[in-house]
């Protein structure tokens, strides 16, 4: 697990250290597809992100597995295949990104109805 800063202090500090975790444009996004729908090759996580650069999906990819949210499969065929699929420590996160997901549209169409 990469090296994350516990927070330890008044009531929000959780919250803090929730996001430290998946914070960033695309780490939610990735974590979306990848606990909901299941495991995805790089190229597929790709195209569910059309903005992401090669770049930042890599390192997006990398901190997540690092934080043990996300596991990345080698399959050993001609070509390598590589797989990306949630962890079950991963998996906890499913309450709180499908409560942002729900927020996001409820707020989507506030935002619609107001214009």
């Amino acid at each position: 697990m990469a090296n994350r800063k516990i927070h330890n202090c008044l009531d929000g500090c959780s919250v803090e250290s929730t996001l430290q975790l998946i914070s960033g444009k695309w780490k939610s996004v990735l974590l979306y597809h990848l606990i909901f729908e299941g495991a995805y090759r790089y190229s597929e996580l790709q195209r569910f992100v059309p903005g992401i650069t090669k770049r930042m999906l890599s390192l997006q990819l990398k901190d997540l597995e690092a934080d043990g949210l996300i596991c990345r499969t080698v399959l050993q065929e001609k070509p390598i295949v590589v797989s990306y699929s949630v962890t079950d420590y991963g998996r906890t996160l499913a309450p709180v990104i499908e409560s942002m997901y729900h927020w996001g549209n409820a707020f989507n169409a506030h935002q619609l109805s107001s214009q």
